[in-house]
């Protein structure tokens, strides 16, 4: 565990070393997708959510149907939401 790291695991500082910034407040939101059937399909998600804006990682379970987003502070549910409509997949809302 780095010095940022509080004992839960998250960030505590928000300042740079070696030239990168450590997040302070980051969440995972798990969303139900549905359309997803292949490993193509996981790419893609991957890819085009991973390029929003404070997204820190995206996590995709085909078999499950669910996207799991690390983001920075809040996540922008419409955004995200967005862009999985404009890849061709659909968010049904977060999964519980």
């Amino acid at each position: 565990m780095s010095d940022c790291c509080t004992p839960d695991g998250s960030c505590s500082t928000n300042t740079a070393q070696g030239g990168t910034t450590v997040v302070t407040d980051s969440r995972t939101t798990v969303y139900a997708v549905t359309g997803m059937s292949c490993g193509h399909c996981e790419s893609t998600l991957t890819k085009v959510i991973g390029e929003l804006d404070d997204v820190l990682r995206v996590d995709v379970d085909v078999a499950a149907g669910r996207v799991g987003v690390t983001t920075a502070g809040e996540p922008d549910d419409a955004e995200i939401a967005r862009v999985v409509d404009s890849a061709g997949y659909e968010v049904t809302g977060r999964a519980g």
